[in-house]
């Protein structure tokens, strides 16, 4: 009986911890500010971080942790008004030559016309995979939740919870699949006015600046991550439903109704940009 008392104080502890780290997902807890020289803040006590841009730099932050496998959470609100030529970018990646990646970058617009939400996946350093969305909301006008749930079988993108994307383990048919090389989490707020918007002929308007991200409620309570190098990857053994997560029929109807409706481009049917044939995964379910 004291065996299992025990065992289960544990467990309600362990339950307590988790509740804990979702709601405060504490900043000052869980990322570095790496750059920006001061552009980018945490305020209210770890629950709110700023990225700014001006014209002579922008700012970001990465993950104290490294990922192998999760379902991350991360709540934002993007640059407002005038946001042409700024990139607001949040991503899983790992470091190397043969780096593997997971993209969400929103490229702004003039006042009045949509972000352009941008996805890409790498693979062994090689990317080429972009498929862009208009969104259904302003994500400038209040905070929004992107998703990003990767496991053994699939990437999933999710926007609200609403799935718009997913790179599936075609590993069988010789596409390669990230599941080998531990990512960081990165985000930055920076300047590509030479192809953010419209390809680059529209410009950054300085007199806009500065411009500001704006980042809350950080979820990584569903993942297998490792704080150090030195260390094992570990998952949260009470909280491994998402490890085998694929979209169901409710879900893959949400899809389709995105990009029925809002998909601008997909590298599946850009047969000009692969004469020699698309890329394998775009012939495959």
């Amino acid at each position: 009986m004291v065996a299992f008392a025990t065992k289960q104080s544990l467990l309600l502890l362990s339950s307590l911890l988790v509740l804990i780290g979702v709601t405060t997902g504490s900043f000052y807890e869980n990322f570095d500010i790496t750059w920006g020289n001061g552009r980018a803040n945490i305020f209210e006590s770890g629950q709110l971080l700023t990225c700014t841009l001006d014209k002579v730099s922008g700012s970001g932050f990465q993950s104290k942790k490294e990922y192998l496998f999760g379902k991350i959470d991360m709540k934002m609100k993007l640059v407002a008004g005038n946001s042409a030529g700024t990139v607001t970018a949040y991503y899983l990646s790992s470091k190397g030559d043969t780096w593997d990646e997971i993209d969400f970058e929103f490229l702004g617009n003039v006042t009045g016309q949509p972000y352009v939400l941008h996805t890409n996946v790498f693979t062994g350093g090689k990317g080429n995979r972009e498929m862009q969305f208009y969104l259904w909301f302003d994500p400038t006008a209040d905070f929004h939740t992107y998703t990003v749930l990767w496991n053994p079988l699939n990437i999933i993108f999710l926007v609200d919870g609403i799935p718009i994307r997913v790179f599936k383990n075609n590993e069988a048919n010789g596409v390669a699949y990230p599941k080998s090389q531990p990512m960081k989490i990165y985000s930055s707020l920076w300047e590509a006015d030479d192809w953010a918007t419209q390809g680059g002929r529209v410009k950054t308007d300085w007199t806009n600046a500065p411009f500001s991200a704006h980042y809350r409620n950080f979820n990584d309570v569903d993942c297998c991550s490792r704080t150090s190098l030195l260390s094992w990857v570990t998952c949260n053994a009470n909280s491994n439903s998402w490890m085998w997560t694929t979209l169901n029929s409710n879900q893959h109807g949400q899809m389709k109704w995105v990009q029925d409706d809002y998909m601008i481009y997909n590298y599946c049917t850009d047969y000009k940009r692969f004469p020699q044939g698309l890329p394998t995964e775009c012939n495959l379910d």
